[in-house]
């Protein structure tokens, strides 16, 4: 947890980076399993200690920049009544959900 509270301004700016550094995590993630799916076992073994990587990078990132990690690709800005809430590959910011609530349970912002 990022103990930050967002604004919608706040966390509208701050979704071009969030959306580049993971649409660069998920093309270098996809290349890697298309050359795991046809390589040998320890190619196969190599790629996913690379995907770990990758995904553990962009943990750090979001994190770094005050983004709520909650799944793969999956993020959250802390509003202080709950959270406004992306996940790739959606293009904008437009869910929020409760603290009690997941991802299921979201709803668009109005």
């Amino acid at each position: 947890m990022s103990g930050r509270e967002w604004s919608l301004a706040g966390a509208l700016e701050m979704m071009p980076e969030v959306i580049r550094r993971t649409a660069s995590a998920v093309e270098e993630v996809e290349a890697l399993a298309e050359q795991g799916e046809s390589s040998e076992e320890v190619f196969r073994k190599q790629a996913r200690e690379r995907i770990d990587a990758i995904a553990s990078r962009w943990v750090r990132e979001m994190e770094a920049l005050g983004v709520e990690v909650k799944g793969a690709w999956l993020v959250d800005f802390d509003n202080g009544s709950g959270y406004y809430c992306w996940k790739w590959p959606e293009e904008r910011l437009e869910h929020f959900h409760g603290y009690d609530e997941g991802f299921s349970r979201r709803v668009r912002i109005q």
